[in-house]
Parts: structure tokens; C-alpha cells; sequence
């Protein structure tokens, strides 16, 4: 009843925990309890060609109704990644997408052919992240450039491509459009919207960076409408959609669904309930049962506008 198909992909629930909250996939493993099979897919931490250290501290801050981060894609290196981390994950349990970063066109290239050669089930192309100062948001708010990062992926990988797009951007319909064209497969909807939190008594940013990435149920409005804005490009082509940003319940995942979203991916509510999963995934297949629904792609894009 929960299954869902994504990019031919079988997803065991429509639940997908997304890149940065989970680690490479362990994360939460020591949490008595969780389990990454109540998950769909799983989204490792964002990897670069070369390790790198992140941004200095502070790179976390809690506001009201969400959290800013400012990680600065902290990761071992895509080698690293492939050689010592993917062998230890247990394919059988869940899918697991590797998140692409870089800093340049031939950086994005590279890291997606260096995992193309590796049993990862699909990638996501992060050309959306707020939190670094080079890559990233800019090429996800040039829809040019965003082209250009997913052709040059797609140029040498078969495996699905999900680009991950920026809610920073004054048309995400229009980037969405392009990104097709050049050859994704998929889109995850949507990053971090861009945020600041200020020291008033030293007078100065508390994040390190001076600017993070704002997530949790604060976003969660925009990230709806930013979905059902993508989905309408979308359904034409029969490109899946990860919709994301402040869910925490069942009834979140179930409007983002209705929105558009074949997946729906869960990030920050991890951080203060690892068992959220469960309790989502009961919720949807409740809503199921009591709408005579038998799977939930009979749901998606079901929203009725007024």
C-alpha cells in the first residue's frame, strides 16, 4: 500500500530521509528503534571531488519553528565514499542516493561518473545549496547554469538523476523546464531557503558563515507551493518529485502528495523525533484505508483548486 515507484526505482515507503541528516546512511543507527526500512530511500551527505572540512562554527542555530545550518558540505571526498562507506551499507535494506556537490561544471561531472562506477541505486544533483560560497545556489538560481550541471552529469551516468532545486530563485517552474530538457530524471523540491540569525550584543551573525540554509516547519508553506509549481511542468513528462521542507506528520506528507510529490523527504524532524518515520508512515496508510485508496500514487497531484 505505501510502495511507490520513482524512476523505476521501488520505494518500500514514500518516505526518503533526506542529504545532511542522516550522515552516509548511519546516522541514527545506535537509536534503538529506528530502522532505515521505514524510509523509502536514503540521501547520504552531500560529497565533493576532494574532503573537505565545512564552514568554521557556529554551523547550526534553532529558531522558531526551524533551524538554520551552514555544514559547508563537511565530507570525506567521493573516493572515500565509494571505496569505504558504500560497502558498508546494506542495499537490501533501502535505496540510497548519493547527493552530488562541486564547485564547478567538471567537478559535478566527475564526482557523478566516480558514482556512476559504484553500486549507488540513483544521484541527486545539489546544485541548491545556500551554505557555501562558491557552487552551489549560484548555479541553482541561474536556470542556464543549472542546464548545464545536469547535462554534463547526465552526459556520464544511466542512473536516475534527481536535481534538487533552490526555492531562491524567482522562477522555479521555468528552471525546472530546462533541467528536463538537459536530461533529469527527477527533482527533489526544495533546498533551504537562505536565512540569518544576529548576535545583538556583539552585534554580528551567529552562524559562522553569516547566512545558512533555513529548514523545519517554518518553510513549509513556501515548499508546498514551489512543489505544486514544479509538478505542473512535471506532469506532462512523467517526472517524479521528492517534496520536502517541514514535514513532521502525516497530515505535512499527505498535502505535499496532493501538492504534486510522488516522495515526500523528511530532514529536520529526525533531529528531535528519529522515530518520525513510523508514525508518518501509519498516518498515510490510515489516510489510505479511509479514502478506499490502495496505493498512494491514486493520491498524487489530486489537489483541487479553487
Amino acid at each position: 500500500m505505501l510502495s511507490v515507484d520513482f524512476c523505476g526505482m521501488q520505494f518500500s515507503t514514500p518516505l526518503v530521509l533526506l542529504s545532511g541528516c542522516v550522515g552516509f546512511g548511519e546516522e541514527y543507527t545506535r537509536v534503538k528503534g529506528f530502522s532505515n526500512r521505514d524510509a523509502g530511500a536514503v540521501c547520504l551527505k552531500g560529497t565533493t571531488l576532494e574532503p573537505r572540512l565545512g564552514n568554521p562554527p557556529h554551523r547550526v542555530y534553532e529558531t522558531p519553528q526551524g533551524m538554520l545550518n551552514a555544514i559547508g558540505l563537511q565530507n570525506p571526498g567521493v573516493d572515500y565514499v565509494v571505496n569505504s562507506i558504500l560497502p558498508s551499507l546494506d542495499f537490501e535494506e533501502t535505496r540510497f542516493i548519493a547527493n552530488v556537490s562541486g564547485s564547478t561544471v567538471e567537478e559535478y561531472a566527475e564526482v557523478t561518473r566516480r558514482f556512476d562506477d559504484s553500486p549507488i541505486d540513483a544521484m541527486e544533483i545539489n546544485i541548491s545549496c545556500p551554505n557555501v560560497k562558491e557552487g552551489g545556489v549560484t548555479f541553482g538560481n541561474d536556470p542556464a547554469m543549472s542546464a548545464r550541471v545536469v547535462e554534463a552529469c547526465r552526459k556520464v551516468t544511466k542512473k536516475p538523476l534527481i536535481t534538487k532545486l533552490s526555492p531562491n530563485q524567482t522562477d522555479i517552474a521555468g528552471n525546472a523546464r530546462g533541467c528536463i530538457e538537459a536530461g533529469t530524471d527527477a527533482f527533489s523540491v526544495i533546498n533551504t531557503l537562505m536565512g540569518m540569525a544576529v548576535d545583538i550584543e556583539s552585534r554580528s551573525p551567529i552562524i559562522g558563515n553569516n547566512q545558512g540554509g533555513l529548514s523545519g516547519p517554518a518553510i513549509k508553506p513556501v515548499a508546498l507551493l514551489k512543489v505544486h509549481q514544479v509538478y505542473q511542468v512535471c506532469r506532462d513528462h512523467d517526472i517524479p518529485v521528492i517534496g520536502q521542507g517541514g514535514i513532521t506528520t502525516a497530515e505535512d506528507a499527505l498535502e505535499f502528495i496532493i501538492a504534486g510529490a510522488t516522495a515526500v523527504g523528511i530532514g529536520t524532524a529526525l533531529f528531535y523525533d528519529p522515530m518520525v518515520c513510523k508514525h508518518i508512515n501509519r498516518g498515510i496508510k490510515e489516510y489510505l484505508q479511509r479514502h478506499s485508496l490502495e496505493e498512494v500514487s491514486q493520491l498524487v497531484g489530486t489537489l483541487r483548486l479553487n
